[in-house]
């Protein structure tokens, strides 16, 4: 288990985005030992859950974020304490110059740390391609659905499914949650750029204070959303199983968009 002390300082150009299992929570102890990090409000909201899998999620989502930011900063997981603000963006209490975000899956957990820039992330496993379609006149602009509809079935499923981690990425990087109408937000492929953003200006907003990529990992789609991420290094960490030394995976070519 990673202790106090152990934390290195990170880099202010360098972003951290992390792995977790939910499934590896069923191991022999392991979910005992993660239920020693959490918080009394966390273990309660932990209890709250009825099903199995929910708890498992939300108990892998708690201990990676612990485990993640103790690696990161010289604290103890178990020491970190959290805030929300007004729309459930969760941050560090007290600040200490670490934003994060989380995003959970059955089967995935994904965490994106920062020094000084806001961030956002979102996971969907492919499986929800389908799903993500048959939403997607509630959810997309007429940008994005007119591209749509200009794609090969082939390629529409999987081209949703881009858009939708995008979306929900951007939002979580603002921290204002569903009060951000997702038919204003468009993320317009093609051209040199390849992935460009625009707002509606209601969303007083600027798309040149971002930067995102899409990646795959385990059956996933992975979106990142950095404030101002042109020529940030992405180191990739996986835990597992959750609570051992954490291991860096090998850089993957990562493209942040939109190019500058």
């Amino acid at each position: 288990m990673i202790r106090s002390g152990t934390g290195l300082r990170m880099n202010e150009d360098t972003l951290q985005l992390w792995f977790a299992y939910p499934d590896d929570v069923l191991e022999r102890g392991a979910a005992e030992a993660c239920e020693l990090l959490l918080s009394e409000e966390e273990r309660a909201r932990l209890k709250a859950f009825k099903f199995d899998r929910l708890r498992r999620e939300y108990l892998a989502t708690r201990a990676l974020v612990r485990t993640a930011l103790a690696h990161t900063h010289p604290i103890a997981p178990e020491a970190w304490r959290f805030s929300s603000n007004a729309y459930g963006k969760p941050a560090v209490e007290p600040a200490c110059g670490l934003q994060f975000n989380l995003s959970n899956s059955r089967e995935l957990v994904v965490g994106l740390i920062a020094t000084g820039a806001e961030v956002g992330v979102d996971v969907e496993p492919f499986t929800r391609a389908s799903e993500i379609a048959e939403v997607a006149p509630r959810v997309f602009s007429k940008l994005e659905l007119a591209q749509l509809d200009g794609l090969p079935d082939s390629e529409r499923l999987n081209r949703g499914l881009s858009l939708w981690t995008l979306k929900e990425a951007y939002i979580k990087a603002r921290g204002m949650g569903l009060s951000l109408t997702l038919e204003k937000i468009s993320f317009v492929f093609g051209g040199a750029e390849e992935i460009r953003l625009e707002l509606d200006p209601s969303l007083n907003d600027e798309p040149s204070r971002w930067r995102f990529c899409l990646l795959d990992h385990a059956g996933h789609r992975i979106a990142l959303m950095v404030e101002q991420a042109a020529d940030a290094e992405l180191e990739i960490w996986e835990a597992r199983p959750l609570l051992a030394p954490p291991t860096r995976l090998p850089d993957c070519a990562v493209r942040w968009l939109p190019r500058s």
